[in-house]
């Protein structure tokens, strides 16, 4: 099996987003790459802070894993979005402090309209949680001026 390539993912000005944000010392701070098959990804090990049932994840956070994933999948094609409707499969309990890979992808869009998917994967492959969405892109200087709102 070749190893894929993975070409980091810019998505725009450090920020306080309490999962992608460099700021947010509490967050997650995920760096996100774009590989061969223009999936994003993302790899994860979660701290002991984010448990819910003894040694595992909380659901919430895997929620915040599966739809900051999804978010980036559509900046990748270069639109802002948010979430407007979420669905997840919580098929396997996620593990605490080991290696976790999440994929997603945009799956269709049509006007402001874009589906996407995201997995939540363990070192061995196997999806421990998976989730689809449909995101509504919103224009950028909606964000810009929450950012300006925010800074004063």
């Amino acid at each position: 099996m070749t190893a894929k390539t993975l070409t980091p993912l810019s998505h725009g000005s450090p920020h306080h987003c309490f999962g992608c944000g460099e700021t947010n010392k509490s967050g997650l701070r995920l760096k996100f790459f774009v590989d061969d098959d223009q999936q994003v990804v993302s790899t994860v090990r979660l701290a002991r802070r984010f448990e819910g049932p003894p040694g595992h994840a909380h659901g919430g956070i895997i929620a915040t894993l599966l739809d900051e994933a999804m978010s980036k999948a559509n900046r990748q094609h270069g639109i802002v979005a948010m979430t407007r409707q979420m669905e997840i499969d919580y098929l396997r309990p996620v593990p605490l402090q080991t290696p976790l890979t999440l994929t997603a992808r945009r799956t269709a869009h049509q006007g402001r309209q874009n589906h996407c998917e995201a997995e939540i994967a363990n070192a061995s492959g196997t999806i421990l949680a998976r989730s689809k969405a449909l995101f509504i892109a919103i224009d950028r200087s909606l964000i810009e001026r929450l950012e300006k709102t925010e800074a004063r």
